[in-house]
């Protein structure tokens, strides 16, 4: 059995989805069975929550596998919890959702992430980590309001290069990992084919919706004032804006040939992803 936390998010999602889709029957974890309606008929669906140590327990019984993400401000204790949790329940693998960096954290995200690893690693389980970069839906979550609106969007990273990688293309290597073996103790860092700055995504993005969209850098306090007003709370909207200073200064110039390597395919491109999703941006 397989277990896949986070079956509602971004990409515990796509995980059920790629695992249905390969004639898996998962059993999903998540807190609003409602949510989860999409999968009915097609997974084993358990609600429950993190935070509640025996409902945890109880979705683990027969698990041999595990996809493991929590995304609350205190997902990262949650995950060590889990894991915990997971080794008693005679788990074999666990395939973490992780950050680029977390195997030599220098940013705050990837230091948060980098405790759980070594944790996970520690428990003698077997693991495999996902260590993605920036996320292309990110382009939906931060900019989609602004370029409907103002056929703008607003980001402190001047010029600044980064190379998103659509979620779709981290589940297909955690579904490899997950249904497939030789994965068993390796770290993949994960990004996108192409490192472009703001103003090339602007670019990209005219290109598809087929109307001028502009790219605007904002001083980076400006854009941290931005986060706490729209109700992020102060240690995460730090952390943001720690990721974002390093695009800034061009440490996020990275591109990988990982996803190729695992998965044989390039990965999936901005354009590609930005039109298979342009209702998010009309």
């Amino acid at each position: 059995m397989i277990l896949v936390l986070g079956a509602t998010g971004t990409t515990g999602g796509e995980v059920a989805r790629q695992l249905i889709a390969a004639g898996v029957r998962p059993r999903l974890l998540v807190r609003n069975r409602a949510k989860a309606a999409q999968f009915e008929g097609e997974a084993e669906i358990v609600e429950a929550e993190l935070e509640n140590a025996a409902s945890v327990e109880a979705a683990l019984v027969g698990v041999e596998k595990l996809y493991l993400v929590a995304s609350s401000l205190n997902g990262f204790d949650l995950e060590m919890k889990v894991i915990d949790a997971a080794k008693t329940a005679g788990v074999r693998h666990i395939v973490k959702l992780s950050a680029i960096g977390a195997d030599r954290p220098v940013l705050t995200i990837s230091q948060w992430h980098g405790q759980v690893e070594k944790h996970l690693m520690d428990s003698g389980l077997a693991w495999t980590m996902l260590r993605p970069g920036n996320f292309m839906t990110n382009a939906i979550l931060f900019w989609a309001d602004t370029i409907k609106t103002q056929g703008a969007f607003y980001q402190p990273t001047a010029d600044g290069r980064w190379a998103s990688i659509a979620p779709e293309d981290v589940a297909a290597v955690a579904v490899l990992a997950l249904t497939t073996t030789g994965h068993e103790g390796e770290g993949y860092t994960l990004t996108g084919d192409k490192a472009m700055n703001g103003d090339e995504y602007a670019a990209v993005l005219s290109e598809v919706l087929g109307k001028p969209i502009k790219f605007v850098d904002v001083p980076p306090d400006v854009a941290q004032q931005g986060l706490l007003l729209n109700g992020m709370p102060p240690e995460y909207a730090e952390a943001v804006m720690n990721l974002m200073g390093a695009m800034r200064a061009g440490r996020g110039d990275l591109v990988t040939d990982t996803f190729e390597q695992v998965t044989g395919r390039k990965p999936i491109s901005f354009a590609h992803w930005v039109r298979k999703h342009i209702a998010a941006f009309q």
